[in-house]
């Protein structure tokens, strides 16, 4: 899965690609190489921010709410091994609440 930020788009727009897709995970940004644009959208947008090292923040309930409707019930599963997984390479947040995904620009 990757959430797809357009930040040339007016109004500038969010959407979670690939949903089902919880083996990958990463921030795609269009529109604009500019940390400060795409962290203004992410917080606009109730998804995440832009920490200091340049890398999203994505909240955990902001991705289920991306994905609701558009996956199976097995999602939650397989949302939720994803997690784990981030949890064992230091990219969940303490209380679990956000996890840190890298961002590709163009």
């Amino acid at each position: 899965m990757r959430v797809e930020v357009d930040v040339g788009a007016d109004p500038p727009a969010v959407v979670l690609a690939e949903p089902a897709d919880c083996g990958r995970f990463h921030v795609s940004v269009k529109g604009s190489v500019d940390i400060a644009a795409l962290d203004r959208v992410l917080r606009s947008n109730a998804v995440g921010n832009v920490d200091s090292n340049g890398e999203a923040v994505v909240g955990v309930d902001a991705l289920r709410r991306l994905a609701a409707g558009s996956v199976g019930a097995k999602w939650d599963d397989d949302f939720g091994a994803m997690l784990d997984y981030g949890r064992s390479k230091g990219w969940l947040s303490d209380d679990g609440a956000a996890i840190r995904a890298h961002v590709e620009w163009g």
